[in-house]
């Protein structure tokens, strides 16, 4: 098992996880290359996507790996008005995590979070574990619990 501060913080929250480590393609961080190398479907990985609002500031959101944030959705679930990604050059220094290896757990701050609403669908999600190559399962309301995230439709349409 791969250790990392989310996995660290799980543990001593008393959270049932599972960490799986993957092979990182550094010329693909896709979430559909996650999954592939995982072996899981698609709908079960979740990528982690900071944004900031126009009335609140930053907040974080989690939606499947192959679907796209509907920005005015997001907005809407965090009470913004607008609602834009946060620069990739400010997403190291606001969440403590780099591209690629952003996490809902164990950011510098704790930021307001949304999940997909479609999560409670799968037994269990995997999420990043912090660190680029590692991720854990967990079961959405696992996470919610742990997270106090709130249940939102996140994504666009199809």
């Amino acid at each position: 098992m791969t250790r990392t501060n989310v996995t660290r913080l799980l543990e001593t929250a008393g959270v049932a996880h599972t960490s799986l480590a993957y092979e990182v393609d550094e010329d693909d961080l896709s979430g559909g290359h996650t999954a592939k190398a995982l072996g899981l479907p698609p709908e079960m990985v979740y990528k982690t996507l900071a944004l900031r609002g126009d009335r609140t500031g930053v907040f974080i959101c989690c939606i499947p790996c192959l679907e796209t944030i509907d920005l005015r959705k997001a907005a809407a679930a965090s009470g913004n008005k607008k609602a834009e990604m946060l620069p990739l050059k400010e997403l190291l220094p606001t969440t403590g995590y780099p591209r690629g290896g952003c996490s809902p757990i164990g950011m510098k701050r704790k930021f307001p979070l949304f999940i997909d609403e479609t999560c409670i669908l799968s037994e269990t999600i995997a999420i990043n574990a912090g660190s680029r190559g590692v991720m854990v399962l967990v079961a959405p309301d696992a996470l919610i619990g742990y997270t106090g995230a709130k249940a939102a439709d996140l994504a666009k349409e199809q």
